[in-house]
């Protein structure tokens, strides 16, 4: 199956480095672009895309608002859109996640990285495992959304094993790492998760990794996890 993309960016020479790089995968075909939000928005309900390469700062519409209205769009219950920029601030890129967006990635990304990337959100599910991005979720999210309201109502429908793993999920765990916590089978744990998501409304992984934040079923750290843990498992000292 190939995987249908919209390149939304305001500079041309991008938008070609960009698509010269994703028509070379066998199962990637840039099907539209657009130099604004506005004509993002516009292209994903017309070229049937899958995946959105959306930049932030763009004339017009900036991809924040233009992923919002993508992922609001009922008809586009399956784009999934996946933020490319330069600005990488902590409070743009948690913009971007509230808006919908299933990750992001800096411009400067590799390219089989940012193939990669496709593909994850593509299939369903988010770039939001780095113990980096689930601290910096944790900082900006920790206050509640008010605009995010409906999401809260799902949490009385979530059984008790759902919010578990709603709480494993927003700590940054993978399917497998959560079968492996709670010795059940990946699939099982994979089910559980969809459940959760299909409850509270959450289109993708990421937007239940929000979830778990604004309603506090995770704390965030008072510091990066990178900075308490090293790589053997040990404190820094």
């Amino acid at each position: 199956m190939t995987i249908r993309v919209l390149l939304a960016d305001d500079q041309a020479l991008l938008r070609a480095t960009f698509r010269l790089l994703l028509n070379s995968a066998p199962d990637i075909e840039v099907v539209a672009e657009a130099s604004t939000g506005a004509e993002a928005v516009t292209q994903a309900r017309t070229a049937l895309v899958d995946v959105v390469l959306m930049d932030i700062r763009m004339p017009d519409m900036d991809g924040i608002e233009a992923t919002g209205r993508i992922t609001a769009d009922e008809a586009l219950a399956g784009v999934k859109v996946l933020v490319l920029t330069t600005f990488e601030t902590d409070e743009l890129v948690v913009a971007a996640l509230r808006a919908g967006a299933s990750g992001y990635l800096g411009k400067g990304v590799d390219p089989a990285s940012l193939l990669q990337a496709i593909h994850t959100v593509a299939a369903g599910e988010s770039l939001l495992s780095p113990a980096a991005t689930t601290a910096l979720i944790g900082r900006f999210l920790a206050q509640p959304d008010p605009t995010r309201g409906g999401l809260v109502v799902g949490l009385s429908e979530l059984t008790a094993r759902e919010r578990e793993i709603t709480t494993l999920v927003g700590a940054g765990l993978s399917n497998t790492e959560i079968a492996q916590r709670l010795f059940i089978s990946p699939a099982t744990a994979k089910t559980h998760v969809n459940r959760a998501m299909m409850k509270i409304g959450a289109r993708d992984r990421a937007q239940l990794v929000v979830f778990a934040y604004e309603i506090g079923l995770v704390v965030p750290r008072s510091e990066p996890s990178w900075l308490s843990e090293r790589a053997d498992g040990n404190p820094p000292g």
